[in-house]
């Protein structure tokens, strides 16, 4: 479908005015340093709430998952219940609060930057920064190719096109406003996702003649399944597979706890706690952001499965097959085919939306890691200096890493590359994080044990163990002449089951051995 009318058009420009302006307001009011890392601490509960979820869940939900619900069915939706119970209703009101009160006390303006003041060590500031720029830009990757896939498919236009396109916008007010611009367009752009979810539900429904007909009707096409998928344990796109299938371990443990569990330690995520002034702002922005997650993904993973009734009646071939394979595709295809012009503009917003907030939020994450977390104050030793510059230059050449993943990156990497990036978060950082909020007796030693027991196990599974990764790669094949170096289940079961646990082991045993951190910072960390 080709949408080049004037209205579109006109449409286009206005969206376009409105982000400009948001970002130009952010950049009026970025006076300090502080404003510009943490936009001041004095945001509102409402922009809180959507700035978070709209990070939280951008194309690679909406496109990547929807896609993955597409192929694996309707148990993608235990997701979104991890979404809403750890990722809001946790996130805020037990690591929020925690996070806020300790983040004012030390004065940190990044998450590395507030692990590595909660323990006393630059190290772990340096290294948590080094490591978000290092494999962030793979989520930000394939947030612009959710983006990118969409756009081209919506407008015919070219890929590599559509990349650039959407790169340069979001680059624009990110350089320049820093978090408070971020946060105000995220607003904007969470109330838009929040809106065209709505009617793509509603739209979906009535194209199959309502809840109950829809449901039946793929219900009753569990024989169409292909044969690839049933003997890894798929047992239809209304049913959970088989327990302890190949299927099975990768809905479970990769997609469902690797990116459930691993929103908790997302660094984009986890600054934003600290930028509302008290606890009654986190827990009023609870009240807002569970409703939208709620919406977000749980229409995303529904409409992805129903996908493959609409597909079937009106063309007879299932999701998969309409998408030539392609599972990031198989959201594009559906909302082209099946919904009305204005709809498919309407959406075109919405994606826009999800792509553009959290890429924002990726790219500035990214360039506070390297410019302030791992250069000034590791590096650097926390010399007084440009850092606003310096953290400005960093952006911009992870925004360039980031474009170029999205180019290489291989067809149907959008759900995967998510739940790598989030897994990874989970091992490196939640213990570590987790440790420093709750459990005074955690020391120095301990956590940096930790970060490093995380990050090179979870990096280690990937390489040898977990097939999904090991196999391309091809690290495994070259260095011991086999894919995987374990066979069966093991190559199956995700990073985040392995190396999470080994890093809270490392933790406790290595701070119990450990002198612990003298009381006196202890007070000035959780002083009320």
């Amino acid at each position: 479908m080709v949408l080049s009318t004037p209205v579109l058009g006109i449409i286009i420009l206005i969206y376009l005015m409105v982000i400009f302006y948001l970002g130009w307001l952010g950049y009026k009011k970025t006076t300090e340093t502080e404003d510009y890392m943490v936009a001041g601490r004095k945001i509102h509960p409402y922009i809180l709430a959507l700035s978070y979820g709209a990070t939280f869940i951008s194309t690679s939900a909406i496109i990547g998952f929807g896609g993955a619900a597409g192929a694996l069915g309707m148990g993608l939706l235990w997701l979104a219940f991890m979404n809403i119970f750890v990722g809001i209703f946790i996130a805020f009101v037990v690591f929020g609060s925690k996070t806020r009160r300790m983040g004012v006390n030390l004065n940190a303006v990044t998450f590395p930057e507030l692990i590595g003041r909660r323990f006393q060590s630059r190290f772990i500031q340096g290294f948590s920064g080094a490591l978000i720029g290092v494999f962030m830009p793979l989520y930000a990757g394939i947030v612009l190719i959710g983006g990118a896939r969409f756009l081209e498919s919506t407008l015919s236009i070219n890929y590599d096109v559509a990349v650039l396109i959407l790169t340069v916008i979001v680059a624009a007010y990110v350089i320049t406003g820093g978090l408070i611009a971020v946060m105000y367009t995220d607003a904007l752009q969470g109330t838009l996702m929040f809106i065209g979810m709505i009617f793509l539900l509603v739209f979906t429904y009535i194209k199959l003649g309502g809840v109950s007909a829809a449901h039946s009707a793929l219900t009753a096409m569990n024989d169409l399944v292909p044969e690839s998928l049933t003997a890894g344990g798929h047992l239809g796109w209304t049913s959970m597979p088989v327990f302890g299938s190949p299927i099975w371990w990768t809905l479970v443990s990769t997609l469902v706890l690797g990116v459930g569990i691993g929103v908790i330690a997302q660094p984009q995520l986890a600054v934003r706690f600290m930028t509302v002034k008290n606890d009654k702002a986190l827990n009023r922005a609870v009240l807002v952001g569970g409703p939208f997650i709620l919406m977000m993904t749980g229409v995303a993973f529904t409409v992805g499965a129903l996908s493959n009734a609409y597909f079937f009646k009106t063309k007879g071939m299932i999701s998969v097959a309409v998408a030539g394979g392609n599972t990031d595709l198989i959201m594009p295809e559906f909302i082209n085919s099946a919904m009305p012009d204005t709809f498919v503009v309407l959406f075109m917003l919405t994606l826009l939306a999800a792509a553009m907030s959290t890429l924002s939020s990726q790219f500035h994450t990214m360039g506070t890691s390297i410019g302030h977390d791992f250069y000034r104050e590791f590096l650097k030793k926390g010399e007084l200096g440009q850092t606003i510059n310096i953290t400005k230059i960093a952006i911009a050449g992870t925004i360039l890493a980031s474009v170029i993943l999205a180019y290489i990156l291989p067809i149907s990497i959008i759900a995967r590359a998510t739940a790598i990036f989030f897994g990874l978060c989970a091992a490196a950082f939640l213990p570590m994080y987790a440790g420093a909020l709750f459990w005074k007796r955690m020391t120095k030693e301990g956590a940096i044990a930790s970060l490093l027991v995380g990050t090179f196990s979870s990096l280690f599974w990937l390489a040898f163990v977990h097939k999904s990764e090991a196999v391309p790669l091809g690290i495994s094949k070259a260095i011991f002449g086999v894919d995987t170096i374990l066979t069966g289940t093991w190559t199956v079961v995700d990073p985040i089951l392995v190396a999470t646990p080994l890093a809270i082991v490392v933790a406790i045993v290595v701070s119990l051995m450990t002198k612990p951190t003298p009381q006196e910072h202890l007070d000035d960390c959780f002083k009320k």
